[in-house]
């Protein structure tokens, strides 16, 4: 039965979804998320981006998000109730806001965090401390966090070439099998790895060219068969490319990832020492984007104190040491 491992960490929450000794869903929360879909929560109007149709809104907190909706009877600088149904997604150079809607019927209510969401799956949830031994690795969770760092996906036959664009994110299948083979083994990876990062939005997958429209057939209904709903896809064109679109409510594991890398690296860093086993080290090099981003956020380093019982000091990398 397949079990969900769940990790309340330093800066972040994790979860990893276990069935038959493989992770088939990882999941990652941090602090920095703003408000989960499905938050109801006051909001100031901004200015209006396309007439009539979308505007800017203020939470109280300060942070902005986009209206797909404009509120009935509310002017620029009103106040009103709006549903959240996206968080902001890390783009690099291109931060997308939060969407939501109007909810003038309804009352403010928190949404679900990563822990309810799960617990709601109906799957048992298993809480992992630090001096636990590290299920997280055991099923995997490194080699998951690799395959986002660096979209590369092997399976049995072929390579999966994940990669984000602004776009949509793109699967290119690569191997050394027959051009049908290839495909039908390339559509289950691409459905197992589309769950396990929790990919949403436009996907598109390339394919090798098959011949025949029943061979096409099969292999969209092996990747149908992979994925969850809801989802739409087209069929494979005579080049070999699908496309799918999924809802897009939260960050999938590669855009936290690349959208976020420095923060990524530091609170990967922070498991890591927060599970050592005492006397831990104090002294810690690190890069400069890592140092530059713990140094904001001193509120981690108390928690990391507390949990290790060591004042941990980050220090810039020097070069001898980034050399070995």
């Amino acid at each position: 039965m397949a079990e969900w491992l769940y990790e309340a960490g330093i800066g972040e929450r994790r979860a990893v979804l276990i069935d038959d000794d493989r992770i088939i869903a990882a999941r990652i929360e941090t602090d920095e998320d703003g408000l989960p879909p499905d938050s109801l929560v006051e909001a100031r109007l901004g200015p209006q981006v396309v007439p009539k149709r979308t505007a800017l809104a203020t939470l109280e907190n300060g942070q902005a998000v986009m209206l797909n909706k404009l509120p009935k009877g509310v002017a620029e600088g009103g106040r009103f109730l709006l549903r959240v149904t996206r968080v902001p997604i890390p783009e690099p150079g291109n931060p997308k806001l939060a969407q939501a809607f109007p909810a003038p019927d309804e009352s403010p209510i928190a949404g679900p965090d990563l822990l309810a969401r799960i617990e709601a799956t109906g799957s048992p949830v298993r809480h992992c401390l630090p001096h636990e031994p590290d299920w997280f690795e055991q099923a995997g969770w490194g080699e998951c966090l690799d395959e986002a760092e660096t979209g590369l996906i092997p399976f049995p036959g072929g390579l999966l070439r994940m990669s984000l664009t602004p776009a949509m994110t793109i699967f290119d299948v690569d191997g050394s099998l027959a051009p049908g083979a290839l495909a039908r083994a390339a559509a289950q990876a691409v459905g197992e790895a589309i769950m396990r990062h929790d990919l949403a939005g436009s996907i598109g997958v390339d394919f090798p060219s098959m011949e025949g429209k029943a061979e096409r057939l099969a292999v969209a209904e092996i990747l149908d068969a992979a994925l969850e709903g809801p989802f739409e896809r087209t069929g494979i064109n005579g080049f070999g490319f699908l496309q799918i679109v999924r809802p897009r409510r939260f960050i999938s594991l590669p855009e936290r990832v690349k959208g976020d890398a420095a923060g990524h690296r530091a609170r990967r860093l922070l498991r890591q020492i927060a599970r050592e086993v005492p006397p831990v080290a104090v002294d810690r090099p690190v890069d400069r984007s890592v140092l530059r981003w713990l140094e904001q956020r001193p509120q981690y380093l108390e928690q990391l104190r507390r949990a290790t019982g060591a004042a941990i000091v980050f220090r810039l990398r020097d070069v001898s040491e980034a050399a070995s």
